[in-house]
Formats: structure tokens, sequence, C-alpha cells
């Protein structure tokens, strides 16, 4: 990727000005059989309408608070490089009562009550399906995105300086979520463009950040992120390697 690139969503800009068709997130949940893959293109969208909805819609501003009570997930990957694009930080996992905005999916949406702000539910089913019923309190993400635009533009620059996440008590800047991925790849072995990592690691860690989105990223690689990865049998787990051509893993 582009040596001046300073946030996450910088990087995500730099991988689709360089090959946009590429894979970059494939997701499987082996509780469920989902297998969904994502290009560069097709991420980048979900980004771009996730962060007109913040922008647009929760008026949120650099600086304010999103706690994501979320697992590890593609449209995880997809809030955290919406909040990136914003300006706003993206607490995982953190306490929805100091958060300006909340995120929640399944077994989540009691503890995010507790944010006085807005309030919106992921069903993480396959396909991203709707609630039959929001959960009360809640807006329907699967409702609510699609109403958004294809591309989007901050309102203001976001600062590379700025806190930008929190994971597991630590608080890192664009900047350094940048730095730190891109010093992670060599020990995922991440060579370059074409890498490619499955992990299986949650996204609860710095290290299950890094692995899941943020290093494949730094270096135009790309990632199999995979939950509940312990239902799958170690023959079928080889078979998955090859056949999603798995340079390196993480587990």
């Amino acid at each position: 990727m582009n040596a001046t690139d300073r946030t996450p969503a910088d990087l995500l800009r730099s991988a689709l000005s360089a090959d946009p068709a590429r894979p970059l997130v494939t997701f499987y949940d082996d509780a469920t059989g989902e297998r969904v893959e994502l290009s560069v293109a097709t991420f980048a969208n979900w980004v771009a309408k996730t962060a007109n909805l913040l922008q647009d819609e929760w008026s949120a501003e650099p600086g304010e608070r999103v706690a994501l009570l979320l697992p590890a997930h593609w449209q995880t990957a997809v809030w955290l490089l919406a909040c990136s694009s914003v300006g706003v930080i993206a607490d995982v996992g953190g306490d929805a009562a100091a958060a300006d905005h909340v995120v929640a999916g399944p077994g989540q949406f009691d503890a995010g009550l507790a944010c006085s702000g807005d309030r919106i539910a992921l069903s993480l089913a396959p396909l991203g399906r709707r609630f039959p019923t929001p959960p009360a309190g809640y807006a329907d993400y699967a409702v609510e995105v699609p109403t958004h635009g294809d591309h989007f533009q901050a309102y203001a620059p976001v600062d590379p300086e700025a806190p930008a996440l929190i994971v597991a008590g630590a608080e890192y800047t664009g900047a350094e979520v940048v730095e730190r991925a891109r010093a992670d790849a060599p020990g995922l072995d991440l060579t370059g463009p074409g890498s490619r990592l499955l992990s299986a690691r949650p996204y609860d860690t710095w290290e299950g950040l890094s692995a899941g989105l943020y290093a494949p990223l730094s270096i135009g690689g790309s990632v199999v992120l995979c939950r509940h990865l312990d239902q799958l049998g170690e023959e079928a787990l080889a078979k998955r390697i090859e056949s999603e051509r798995v340079t390196a893993t993480a587990r």
C-alpha cells in the first residue's frame, strides 16, 4: 500500500485504487454454513454506505465514540472502516453507557440499551437478513443502510493523530493502527500483495483485529475470517485452506 496512508480508511482507498476486483474479506460462519466473499469494491461500498449513515443520519462527528458490541464478522469489519472514514472512535466491546452511539449484535441488545444515543442492531444472519421485528430500542441496520449513498466524503478531514480505536482497554490513533498493522504483517507471514491470511481470532483484542482485518489490509493482502472454526474438522480445514488459496493462518 502507499507509504502516505495514515489511517485505516486511507488503506482501503489505496486498495480500491490498486485492484477493486480482488477479494478482500471472505467470511465463514461454521455454525451456520455461511460463506460471504467481498471484493475490495463491494467492501468499500458497504463502508461508504455505513459512513454516510454515521455522518448524515446520526450526525456523528470526529471524536465521538461508537461502541461496537459485535463479534468477528464481515459486518464488524465494515463498521471499523466506516468509523475510520468519519473520524469517530470505534470502541470494540466498549461500555455502551459511555458511548455516543452503539452497534449491537445478538446477545448484546440488552447491554446496548445503556447508550442514550443512536442504537442500531445487526442480525448477523446469513445474507445480512433483516429482523422480522427489530429489537426494542434499535433500528435495523439491514433496513437503514441500503438507503445511503455509495460514495462517502467526510465533512471534515480525519486527523491521523486523533483517537480512532479502543480495544481491550487500549486506545490507538489512526496512524498507530496503520503502523502497528504493518509491523505485525511479517510475524503473521504476510509478505505483500497476494498474501491471504485465514484468521479464527476473535475481534476482542488488538491481535484479533490485526490478523482479522488491519494487517492484511495494510500490505495489500486479504483475510479469510472464520467464526466458530472449532466446529470444523481438521480435514475440512485443510480443504478450506487449499480452496481459498490461504498462505498463512492465525488461530
